[in-house]
């Protein structure tokens, strides 16, 4: 099926039928964006950024909000 079937399908499903299909839809784009994270953190990626905030909380440069 290609997107512009898929687009049309959608545009025609019926008011309950489209907001279940969004609802789905988020949670599986939320699922989706989870699990990047979690590969991106196992591989590293945020050890910089992670070794600087530990840096600034060490040396006060933080404040609670």
């Amino acid at each position: 099926m290609s997107l512009q079937q898929l687009e049309k399908q959608v545009a025609e499903l019926p008011p309950e039928e489209l907001k279940a299909f969004s609802q789905w839809f988020d949670d599986f784009i939320a699922e989706a964006w989870d699990q990047q994270i979690e590969r991106d953190s196992a591989a590293g990626k945020f050890d910089k950024v992670l070794a600087r905030l530990d840096a600034d909380f060490s040396a006060g440069k933080c404040q609670e909000l």
